[in-house]
């Protein structure tokens, strides 16, 4: 697993955590915490920080984003699971420039994947590939004239 796949884990977890707790909890030491429970040994330069108060501080604003590509979806029906990786993806696309956007999502998808129910992976792809989408990214391969396998 690399550093940064890791540090998104962590943050996942993290973020899951505060959420499932009705964001009672202080989420820098809920960070501080699974940091020793999960990856004793490991040190990310704040990358998993960088995640949890990104989101913290963006939230309203991810959170608007997640209900306008998944209107089927209020952001308190989504999983805590998927709507928490959701909020890094949306984070990362939107508020982080060092990031490739195509990195973010295939990370978020791997994290849900691996974390999410059955149908996590295209729920989440689905949701941040629109967003990619309407950011200028290029659009699905099926709408670029390549016929799916």
């Amino acid at each position: 697993m690399s550093n940064r796949h890791l540090a998104r884990t962590v943050a996942m977890q993290t973020l899951y955590e505060w959420d499932f707790n009705d964001r009672k909890q202080n989420l820098a030491e809920l960070l501080k915490h699974n940091l020793k429970e999960f990856a004793p040994d490991f040190n990310d330069g704040g990358f998993s920080e960088r995640i949890v108060k990104g989101v913290e501080q963006n939230q309203a604003e991810i959170d608007k984003v997640v209900e306008r590509y998944a209107p089927e979806w209020p952001i308190q029906q989504i999983t805590i699971v998927d709507r928490n990786i959701l909020r890094i993806g949306v984070f990362e696309l939107k508020f982080v420039k060092d990031i490739p956007p195509k990195v973010a999502i295939n990370e978020a998808i791997e994290l849900a994947k691996s974390f999410g129910g059955e149908s996590s992976g295209r729920f989440v792809n689905g949701v941040l590939g629109a967003v990619y989408k309407d950011m200028g990214g290029l659009p699905p391969a099926k709408e670029r004239g390549s016929v799916a396998r």
